[in-house]
């Protein structure tokens, strides 16, 4: 039955994952990999994480099935954390929102979702985008377009060139999916004002607003980083928005997200997320328990929450402190090239501005592995890499 089949090549970021682990240079480096990292290389627990198990171990008394949505209890902690407490669309009842494994499983649904009942809906994405959105949307049979984003001869964002394609060819009916913060891949966010334009263009157009937010707290704060996400979502009728636990909760593995759907009422919304529901029945029938216990856990628990969110900080923190080092020690290098829009960026990725032939360069004579894209993972950097790394880096571009 299976003679026929050719094997495909793997996920590119994979494979460097794993040449790098095979590479016995001592001085390597693994700057492709999308985890969080500290200064020793390791994928730390957060401490509140560590109380929050302590907790449930203690008190969980059920490993049964938790339905369709996940935990009834989550709702509200999602809703809470991407539209802020108190905001008037929660007391409308214009928003609902389940559990997900993880990010990728919101979007799946959420595509899963758009391909069923948005008949004739095209899905328009940045270029580039996550290597993963157009893969969702594709296997749902969504036809997949993008608009223009990233410049490479500034290292800066297209929003000119953004708002021509998308007023040119974007279509009533259309799905725009923008990255609430710390774009990923290339590090460059859009600005509120950016967000104002794009709200009033979605309306005019009869768009509907599909948001990413899975870094949220990795760029300027938990609430600075999505306030370009909440000026949408209070300005037009319907959205979706996709958000991950995984990074600012460091729970990578336990696969925890979040799916929330607005409408125009209380009575829409309840409708289309009883649609959402079927979905994830026909998926995977329902998420896991765990991460979402243990960010209820946290977020429940004054004590607990406050100490996450000077955790969050504190990542946030070593990131962009990251980035300034990078952009000073290259400059204190001699490199010829001026790297100051690394500083600029947000998020754990960068758009390095290097090319292909130096990307392979680096990896093949100093063992340090970037993204053919030039995108490198600004938390692989550490104290013990950092010179090695600015000095390769000069080596190769001169």
């Amino acid at each position: 039955m299976f003679k026929h089949l050719n094997a495909v090549a793997g996920d590119p970021l994979l494979a460097l994952i794993v040449a790098h682990q095979q590479d016995p240079n001592p001085k390597k480096i693994d700057l492709g990999v999308g985890v969080y990292k500290d200064d020793n290389g390791n994928t730390p627990i957060l401490n509140t994480v560590k109380k929050a198990e302590a907790i449930l171990l203690e008190q969980e008394s059920s490993k049964s099935y938790q339905g369709v949505y996940g935990a009834a209890e989550f709702e509200s902690v999602i809703k809470d954390l991407v539209l802020g407490e108190g905001n008037p669309l929660i007391a409308s009842g214009r928003i609902r929102s389940t559990q997900t494994p993880g990010g990728t499983g919101a979007l799946k649904v959420a595509a899963d979702f758009v391909s069923a009942n948005l008949k004739g809906a095209r899905l328009w994405v940045s270029d580039p985008t996550w290597g993963n959105h157009k893969s969702i949307f594709d296997s749902a049979g969504v036809e997949i377009l993008d608009y223009p984003y990233y410049d490479p001869a500034t290292n800066g964002l297209r929003v000119d060139d953004m708002m021509a394609k998308l007023e040119a060819e974007a279509k009533e009916g259309d799905v725009l999916l923008v990255h609430a913060c710390c774009h990923n891949p290339t590090g460059i966010d859009l600005q509120l004002d950016h967000w104002k334009v794009l709200t009033e263009f979605v309306k005019q157009r009869g768009l509907l607003p599909l948001v990413d937010a899975a870094y949220q707290g990795f760029g300027d704060g938990l609430d600075k980083d999505l306030a370009g996400l909440r000026h949408m979502a209070a300005n037009v009728q319907d959205m979706l928005i996709a958000n991950s636990f995984s990074k600012n909760f460091g729970i990578y593995r336990e696969r925890c997200g979040g799916l929330s759907v607005i409408a125009a009422s209380a009575d829409e919304a309840d409708a289309a997320f009883s649609i959402i529901g079927q979905a994830i029945r026909a998926n995977y029938s329902m998420p896991p328990s765990h991460g979402a216990a243990v960010v209820s856990t946290i977020m429940n628990d004054p004590a607990l929450k406050a100490e996450w969110e000077l955790e969050v900080a504190e990542m946030r923190d070593r990131i962009n402190g990251l980035r300034e080092k990078l952009v000073n020690k290259l400059a204190a290098s001699g490199v010829s090239k001026d790297f100051a829009f690394i500083q600029d960026q947000r998020g754990m990725f960068s758009y390095s501005g290097l090319t292909l032939e130096q990307v392979r360069t680096l990896r093949s004579e100093y063992s340090i592995y970037i993204a053919d894209t030039g995108r490198m993972s600004v938390a692989g950097v550490s104290d013990d890499n950092i010179d090695y790394l600015c000095e390769s880096i000069a080596k190769v571009v001169g």
